[in-house]
């Protein structure tokens, strides 16, 4: 099974990224996902993505001056919770907290999109909501809390300063050893890389993990070779990155040093869904074992075995 960890569709144009043209729509996403893309030799589709609002998208419908507190919180989630309730085969819900709309709104929503509507993953976004996580502990701690007794990951955003440096969590994440905290891009963003920060972090701490998406391919090498198997985590940040890309840096383990480490499938699988379906309670899946059994599957799906960009929604 692939699951993507962090994907990002919208109906409003990403504010963050600046993006030009229509928003990404969780249709487009689906297409992405669908590939096929080619895993040792195989064509695979993106089985699984936990989806959530695009981070500049978090801010707008508080600092507008119009929406506040729940309002806000259900304005920036609503086509997330949409493309859920749309493609529940396909789509899992990652909850975003923002402690600016209200610290008691924001857990009170986290149960109610857990609850309610089956959403299994909890996101901070500390430098697009402007806190240091290890100084706000009182809008930090009530949403771990809520976290815990619910029994859902945290992803972190991780890579840009001043507040999303990795190690500015750990003072929390050591407080909630019952909290699976997966740091997304490995600590690598545009303003900063930071990689040997998760890595260290989930040598010694059981509780943490590290999502792909970001990481330099010669550090998911060395990282991997060390790292205990069910650490590492298949992330896209898609968009503004492409999802095979990604994938890529991860089959490259597979083959011979120094590029790769002689990987074997199944680890791959682990890292490309399997550790993750196991975090949030799905069945783990085996890949597929031929060339024949990879396009059976894509044709049970009614997938045609051509890359999506040859067949793009105008």
């Amino acid at each position: 099974m692939i699951i993507d960890t962090s994907c990002y569709p919208t109906d409003v144009v990403d504010l963050a990224w600046r993006h030009d043209g229509e928003p990404f729509s969780g249709e487009r996403l689906l297409q992405m996902m669908d590939g096929p893309y080619r895993i040792n030799g195989k064509p695979r589709r993106i089985d699984r993505a936990f989806i959530q609002p695009p981070q500049g998208n978090t801010i707008y419908t508080w600092t507008d001056g119009v929406q506040s507190g729940r309002e806000a919180i259900d304005a920036y989630m609503a086509y997330t919770l949409k493309l859920v309730q749309q493609y529940p085969d396909r789509f899992l819900g990652c909850f975003v907290y923002n402690p600016r709309c209200g610290v008691q709104n924001g857990v009170e929503a986290i149960e109610r999109y857990v609850t309610e509507h089956g959403f299994k993953m909890v996101q901070m976004q500390a430098n697009m909501h402007a806190y240091r996580p290890d100084r706000a502990i009182d809008w930090v701690r009530p949403a771990f809390e809520k976290c815990a007794e619910l029994g859902v990951p945290v992803k972190l955003h991780t890579g840009d300063g001043p507040y999303s440096i990795p190690t500015e969590w750990v003072p929390m994440i050591k407080e909630f050893p019952n909290v699976n905290f997966i740091m997304a891009h490995f600590g690598v963003q545009t303003g900063g890389v930071y990689c040997f920060e998760p890595f260290q972090w989930a040598m010694e701490l059981p509780n943490v993990y590290c999502e792909s998406s970001w990481c330099l391919q010669s550090r998911i090498v060395e990282f991997s070779k060390v790292l205990p198997k069910h650490k590492i985590l298949y992330g896209s940040d898609t968009p503004p990155n492409e999802p095979g890309m990604w994938l890529r840096l991860l089959e490259v383990l597979c083959t011979e040093p120094p590029q790769g480490l002689n990987l074997d499938e199944d680890t791959l699988e682990d890292y490309l869904g399997n550790n993750l379906a196991r975090m949030i309670g799905l069945a783990p899946t085996e890949p597929p074992r031929s060339v024949e059994q990879a396009e059976a599957q894509l044709a049970a799906y009614g997938i045609e075995n051509k890359h999506y960009l040859a067949t793009l929604v105008a």
